[in-house]
C-alpha cells in the first residue's frame, strides 16, 4: 500500500519569517524518501485548508501582519480543533504558538485574542531575545534551534515542550520551552525546527503513518541527511559549551 500524505502549511506568505514554513517541505521531503507520497498544501484562503490533512504547520511572521494571520486563523477554527481532536499533528513556531493560545498583550495594553488551542499566552518582553537554544524534551529528545521574540509565554506550567538547557525558552525564568497538549506542539524554536531535528520529525511522520495505519521506516537519504543535522548539532552544541549527543 502506498501511502499519501497531505502537509497544510497555514499562510506561508505572512508566516515565514524565519524560515518555519519549510517544516512542511522537511516533513514532505522525509515522507517521500520514506516510500510515501507526499504534498505541502498552502493555505491562504479558507478555502484552500484540505479537508482532512495529516499534519499543520503554522509559522512566525512579524506583528505587522498579526491581525491578518490571527483572521485567517480564525476562519478555520474549528477545522484546526477538529484536526487536533483527532490526533492530527499540528506544529506551530513563534506567532504560530502565540495566535493558537489565549492570546498575545502588547506593551501598548493592547490584547490580540487567540484561538485558544493550547495553554497560555503571550505577554511583553522587557527585551528580546536572540540567540541559540537547547531544550531536553522528554517526547523528542534534546532539541537545538535559535530563538527571536520579544514575548514571554506564561501559563503553560503544566504542559511544556521542555527544559531550557541553554537559552531562555518561555522566558519569566520559567527554564521551560513551548507547550504540548495532545499532537500540538508549540515551540519558540526556529531553524526550521525539524531540519535541526529530524528525530522529531519522523517522530511527527510515525504519528501521522500510524493514523493512515502504515508504519513509518526512514529512508536512505534521510539517513543521508542526518549525518548533516547530526555534524551541523555537535557543532553548535560544542560552542555552547553542551554535550554533544
Amino acid at each position: 500500500m502506498t501511502v499519501s500524505i497531505t502537509v497544510a502549511v497555514i499562510a506561508p506568505s505572512l508566516l515565514n519569517t524565519n524560515g518555519d514554513a519549510e517544516n512542511a517541505q522537511v516533513l514532505a521531503r522525509r515522507a517521500r524518501w520514506g516510500g510515501a507520497e507526499a504534498v505541502v498544501v498552502p493555505v491562504e484562503h479558507p478555502d484552500d485548508l484540505p479537508p482532512d490533512p495529516d499534519a499543520i504547520v503554522i509559522g512566525s511572521g512579524s506583528d505587522a501582519d498579526l491581525e491578518a494571520a490571527r483572521d485567517l486563523l480564525l476562519a478555520i477554527h474549528d477545522e484546526l480543533r477538529v484536526a487536533a481532536t483527532r490526533g492530527v499533528p499540528i506544529l506551530a513556531v513563534g506567532t504560530g504558538l502565540e495566535l493558537l493560545s489565549w492570546g498575545i498583550e502588547h506593551d501598548d495594553n493592547t490584547v490580540t485574542e487567540g484561538l485558544g488551542l493550547v495553554a497560555g499566552r503571550a505577554v511583553a518582553n522587557t527585551a528580546r531575545v536572540s540567540d541559540d537554544i537547547v531544550v531536553a524534551s522528554p517526547r523528542f529528545g534534546r532539541l537545538v534551534g535559535f530563538e527571536n521574540h520579544a514575548r514571554a509565554y506564561v501559563g503553560a506550567e503544566g504542559s511544556p515542550l521542555g527544559r531550557v538547557a541553554y537559552g531562555v525558552g518561555n522566558g519569566r525564568d520559567s527554564s521551560q520551552e513551548g507547550v504540548v497538549m495532545g499532537e500540538v506542539i508549540g515551540t519558540h524554536l526556529h531553524g526550521p525546527l525539524l531540519a535541526k531535528n529530524p528525530a522529531m520529525a519522523d517522530h511527527l511522520l510515525a504519528s501521522m503513518f500510524t493514523r493512515l495505519g502504515a508504519g513509518y521506516v526512514a529512508g536512505e537519504r534521510a539517513v543521508e541527511a542526518d549525518k548533516h543535522a547530526a555534524r551541523a548539532r555537535a557543532a553548535i552544541l560544542e560552542r555552547l559549551g553542551q554535550t554533544a549527543d
